[in-house]
């Protein structure tokens, strides 16, 4: 699914002056499977970009395509679809449920889209560091352990996109590589692009395109 952007600019950041480069107001466009990292300080807009490409937000003037189709005329059952089975989401808030333990909040996004066995979604909290902590209340665990049960959650779907709002923002350096590593391996397994929000300079040497605000 290539995404295009035709001089779009939110309403909370019409009156903002915009550096030369900054996508805000410019004509772009991703393509399918591209990596793309989108660099930014604290209210350029990195969490507003990501809800106008999930259909949450439309206080925007512009147009947005999915594959030429302008987003304003989807319907919301049709968004239920793209969320379920094109673009998979890491929000900045991560959204888990916090009375559920971490297991929990992955087994209930993937009994809805049965994108991974029982055996995938063990084998991942292996990876992170989390298989001592799956049975554990969510709100119990550090913002980082956290971090590492949203973003396994996110790959449990198939998807065309990946969107990960600042997901490493409470990852150490080990932590940021492991969990990157199982992102781009999912990604290639699904043919998927990525775009990646971060607060920091990521080395944009793993990505084909970075963005700026």
């Amino acid at each position: 699914m290539n995404i295009q952007f035709s001089n779009v600019i939110p309403e909370p950041l019409s009156s903002i002056h915009h550096k030369s480069g900054s996508l805000w107001s410019a004509d772009f466009s991703v393509q399918s499977g591209e990596k793309i990292i989108l660099n930014a300080a604290s209210g350029k807009g990195k969490t507003t970009f990501t809800h106008l490409l999930l259909g949450i937000r439309n206080d925007y003037s512009g147009s947005i395509f999915f594959d030429g189709k302008n987003i304003e005329s989807i319907m919301l059952d049709e968004w239920v679809l793209i969320r379920k089975n094109k673009i998979a989401v890491v929000y900045q808030d991560l959204q888990l449920f916090s009375e559920l333990t971490a297991f929990e909040n992955v087994i209930v996004k993937n009994q809805l889209t049965q994108g991974l066995t029982i055996n995938e979604i063990e084998f991942m909290f292996e990876q992170v560091g989390l298989i001592d902590k799956r049975k554990q209340i969510v709100a119990t665990l550090s913002m980082g352990q956290k971090q590492r049960v949203a973003i396994i959650r996110a790959l449990c779907q198939p998807f065309e996109w990946l969107i990960l709002d600042e997901p490493f923002s409470h990852l150490d350096n080990e932590n940021r590589e492991i969990c990157f590593k199982i992102i781009s391996e999912s990604c290639s397994m699904n043919n998927a692009g990525m775009i990646l929000t971060s607060l920091d300079e990521m080395d944009i040497s793993d990505f084909d395109k970075q963005l700026k605000l």
